[in-house]
């Protein structure tokens, strides 16, 4: 490396300019900056505006000193004891549960694609990412087909085990969300945790055996651990688009029972035009209950980065 290089105030350690990179970066950064700030904007604004009395729909207020707080405080009062509290604990639940079902179902897969899948990695690594050459609302679909009252699952209910009055599986069974919840968004969960234990090193799963620890000792006190931040990864991505989901319970139930935020939001922006400030308040508070996970995912991260480095 020359020495002007080495040793110039506007280069970096490898030689390269230090507004290069930054410079590259640049135009992507403003790009979802202007993508998320000003829709961001745009709903504060009709969250703190205020309702037209003629038209009766939401009136944005764009100055931020003339921002009324009502329909936001309501929409926090209701969370704590009203009706949108049971939504967003039953929300909580179901992506609680389908969470832990991913982590349950999909650990396994991405632990044996990743260690033991051999030369056939590439083929079950096609198997997974095969739901996203399909559209979420066509696969979504086609569950409604076979989950309808004269669907395959039912004919198969009743030539197997001779059931002739078959539940009606889109009437509102928690149980049929949650598993639509998780068929829709295990592939994102496996992946990053692939990514995770792939890079898993041999030597150090060689050592653990060295010094005398069995397979399962091996897995729990190594790999277990090393693969953490895969497991927070995967979960983070799920639970962020499933707090927000919508269009799952409406296919795969549609009944008040099953009702997530993400129902409620839509109803109150699409469906309830006068209630568009409440859709936009209720976004908020899910926006910020959403950021605290992404906090606590950095936060975990950044201390096992921490860790690493000691």
């Amino acid at each position: 490396m020359p020495t002007n290089l080495a040793s110039g105030a506007e280069y970096d350690t490898v030689g390269q300019k230090r507004w290069v990179w930054p410079g590259l970066a640049l135009p992507g950064i403003v790009w979802l900056v202007l993508l998320f700030l000003v829709p961001f904007y745009a709903i504060f604004a009709v969250a703190m505006g205020q309702i037209d009395p003629l038209l009766q729909r939401p009136t944005p207020e764009w100055n931020p000193f003339y921002w009324d707080p009502t329909v936001f405080g309501e929409v926090l009062a209701g969370l704590f004891g009203g009706q949108l509290g049971v939504i967003a604990l039953r929300t909580i639940a179901y992506v609680a549960i389908a969470s832990l079902i991913c982590l349950i179902v999909g650990y396994p897969v991405a632990y044996f694609v990743s260690r033991k899948a051999g030369k056939w990695r590439w083929l079950w690594l096609i198997l997974i990412l095969a739901p996203f050459w399909i559209n979420y609302l066509m696969r979504m679909m086609a569950w409604v087909n076979l989950l309808s009252p004269d669907g395959q699952v039912n004919r198969w209910l009743e030539t197997l085990f001779g059931i002739t009055s078959p539940p009606n599986w889109l009437a509102g069974i928690p149980l049929v969300v949650i598993l639509g919840l998780v068929y829709g968004y295990i592939p994102f969960f496996i992946l990053p945790l692939f990514a995770a234990l792939d890079r898993i090193d041999d030597a150090t799963l060689e050592a653990a055996r060295d010094l005398g620890a069995g397979n399962a000792q091996t897995f729990w006190r190594v790999t277990l651990p090393l693969s953490k931040n895969g497991v927070l990864g995967g979960l983070v991505i799920i639970m962020l688009p499933m707090f927000g989901d919508y269009y799952t319970p409406n296919l795969l139930s549609g009944a008040p029972s099953t009702r997530m935020l993400g129902n409620t939001i839509d109803q109150f922006i699409n469906q309830t035009t006068s209630q568009g400030a409440v859709g936009a308040a209720l976004t908020i508070v899910l926006m910020i209950f959403v950021a605290g996970l992404m906090f606590y995912y950095l936060r975990a991260i950044n201390r096992a980065a921490e860790e690493a480095r000691r």
